[in-house]
C-alpha cells in the first residue's frame, strides 16, 4: 500500500485515468496497489456512450472475451529478425533477436469496444522473451499496432531476458495504452480487433519461446456511477479456504520492486491464489529472499512482486503480467476479464475458484475496509448465506497480520467499488483441469 502524504505531487493512477469515477476525490487518501504510474496524463472519457447515472442493468456492459490455446497457436519459422535495447537496461546495449510471428484472427465482438486487455501464458526460456500488440478497424480504418507488453518470466538479473515493461506514448488520434489496457479516444470505438505475438531468441540460440494461450476481453461499459444490488448466485453461504497474506506485513521489503510491501496489493492476492492452489514457488526458488530477510514468513509474496513487476509502470500491479506470472506456476492457467455482477462472481466461487478483483473507493465508501484507495485488489473468497462478500484483503485494516486479512463486505457497497469503478476487472487463476463455470451464451466473458 502507498500513501500520498503530498497530495499536489502525486499523479494520477491509470486505473484513475480508466474510469474510477471517485478518483478525483481520492486524492490524498491512503491508497492501495500500485498508484503511481510515472507520467500518465489525464485523459478523455473512453467510455462509450455516455449515459446518465441511472444504475445500468448488466445486459447494457457488452463484455467479450477471447482465448486461443493448442494448434490454435501454431507459430510461423524464425525468419525475421530485430534490434532491441533494454530501455532498463544501463548498459544500453543493442541485442539482435531472431523473430517468429502468430496472428490472431479477426475478431468482430458485435459492438464497437472501447477497452481491450490482453492475457497471455507462456513460457521464456534463457533470454527468450515475447511482445504481444492489437490492431483493429475504427470507422473502417486499419490501426496502427498498440504495443500491450513485452514480456519474460525473469529478469535479466535472474537470467531472463529483457526488464518486463509495459510502453509509454503511444497515443494517437484514436486510441491509446494505459499501461496494460487498450482505450479509444472520444468518439472512437473498434469494431473488430486482432493479436499479433511476436517470439523473441537470442540470434544463435535456440532459447525459443513458447505460447500456451493468448486472449483478450473486450469491453464497451456504460457511463455511470452505481449498479443495482445483484441477485444472490450459486455460492449462498459457501467460502474458500484462501490462506490469508497481508501486504502490510512486507513494508520496506525490496523497495527496488515497487517501494515494497506498502505497494503490493496485486502481488499479495495472486499470491494468496496460488497458495490455495498449492502452486506457489517452492524454497529454493524463494531463497534469495529470506537470504535477504530472514524472518520473512511468507517469502512467496516478495517473489510474486519481483516476478510481475513492471518497468515501466515501475509497479507490481500490471493486470496482465500478474495473469502470466500465475501461469508460469506448474499446470496452472491465468487470464483477465471483467464480470458483470457478483452473480457471475458466485458463479466462480461455486466452482471452487477464487477470483483476485479490482476496486478503488473512498475512505467510508466501504464499511469495514478502515482506507481509501484509487486501485487496489483484493481476493473474493465467498459469500455469507445473506448474500455479503467474503474477502481475504491484503491491506484489510492497515493492519501488519495475517489474521487481520479476512473479512466480510456489504454485496452493494462491494459491488459498487468494484463494477463501476474497474469494469469489474478479475484475474481468474486456476489449475488448467480445473473446470470454468458455464459462460454466458450472449458475449461470453470467459
Amino acid at each position: 500500500m502507498s500513501r500520498q502524504p503530498t497530495p499536489a505531487l502525486v499523479p494520477p493512477s491509470r486505473r484513475t485515468v480508466l474510469g474510477s469515477t471517485a478518483g478525483a476525490a481520492l486524492v490524498g487518501l491512503v491508497t492501495a496497489g500500485s498508484a503511481h504510474a510515472t507520467g500518465t496524463p489525464t485523459a478523455p472519457d473512453t467510455r462509450h456512450p455516455s449515459r446518465p447515472d441511472d444504475g445500468a442493468h448488466p445486459s447494457d456492459r457488452h463484455i467479450a472475451f477471447r482465448e486461443w490455446s493448442g494448434r490454435e497457436l501454431r507459430v510461423g519459422r524464425f525468419c525475421e529478425k530485430r534490434d532491441y535495447v533494454d530501455p532498463h537496461d544501463p548498459s544500453a546495449t543493442v541485442r539482435s533477436y531472431e523473430v517468429a510471428t502468430w496472428v490472431s484472427p479477426v475478431v468482430r465482438p458485435g459492438f464497437g469496444l472501447t477497452e481491450l486487455v490482453s492475457s497471455w501464458n507462456a513460457d521464456t526460456p534463457g533470454r527468450s522473451w515475447i511482445e504481444v500488440t492489437v490492431r483493429g478497424r475504427s470507422g473502417g480504418t486499419s490501426t496502427k499496432e498498440y504495443v500491450l507488453g513485452r514480456w519474460c518470466r525473469y529478469d535479466p538479473e535472474q537470467g531472463g531476458g529483457i526488464h518486463r515493461t509495459s510502453v509509454n506514448g503511444q497515443g494517437d488520434t484514436v486510441a491509446t495504452v494505459y499501461t496494460d489496457t487498450l482505450a479509444t479516444r472520444t468518439g472512437h470505438v473498434l469494431d473488430e480487433w486482432q493479436l499479433v505475438v511476436r517470439l523473441m531468441r537470442p540470434v544463435g540460440t535456440h532459447e525459443t519461446p513458447r505460447l500456451r494461450s493468448v486472449g483478450a476481453m473486450a469491453s464497451a461499459l456504460p457511463d455511470t456511477e452505481r449498479v443495482p444490488r445483484s441477485p444472490q448466485g450459486r455460492a449462498r453461504g459457501r467460502v474458500l479456504d484462501v490462506p490469508t497474506f497481508s501486504q502490510e506485513t512486507h513494508i520496506g521489503h525490496f523497495p527496488e520492486w515497487d517501494n515494497g510491501g506498502e505497494a503490493w496489493c496485486s502481488p499479495t492476492s495472486t499470491s494468496m491464489v496460488l497458495a490455495y492452489w498449492g502452486a506457489g514457488p517452492r524454497r529454493d526458488e524463494t531463497a534469495w529472499v529470506t537470504q535477504a530477510r530472514p524472518d520473512e514468513r511468507d517469502p512467496q509474496v516478495d517473489f510474486a512482486a519481483r516476478n510481475v513487476f513492471d518497468y515501466t509502470y515501475d509497479g507490481a500491479g500490471n493486470w496482465p503480467f500478474n495473469a502470466a506470472y500465475a501461469a508460469t506456476r506448474p499446470r496452472m492457467r491465468g487470464f483477465v476479464t471483467r464480470l458483470r455482477s457478483l452473480t457471475e462472481a458466485e458463479d466462480f466461487i461455486a466452482a471452487g475458484i477464487p477470483l483476485v478483483t479490482s476496486v478503488s473507493f473512498e475512505k467510508g465508501e466501504l464499511d469495514g475496509a478502515g482506507y481509501g484507495t484509487n486501485g487496489h485488489l483484493m481476493v473474493v473468497v465467498g459469500f455469507t448465506r445473506e448474500g455479503d462478500v467474503v474477502c481475504n484483503d491484503p491491506a484489510s485494516h492497515l493492519v501488519r497480520d495475517n489474521r487481520e486479512v479476512r473479512v466480510v463486505y456489504d454485496r452493494e457497497q462491494f459491488e459498487n467499488v468494484w463494477v463501476p469503478h474497474s469494469g469489474g476487472i478479475v484475474y481468474v487463476i486456476h489449475p488448467e483441469r480445473h473446470r470454468l463455470p458455464h459462460a454466458p451464451r450472449h458475449e461470453r466473458n470467459w
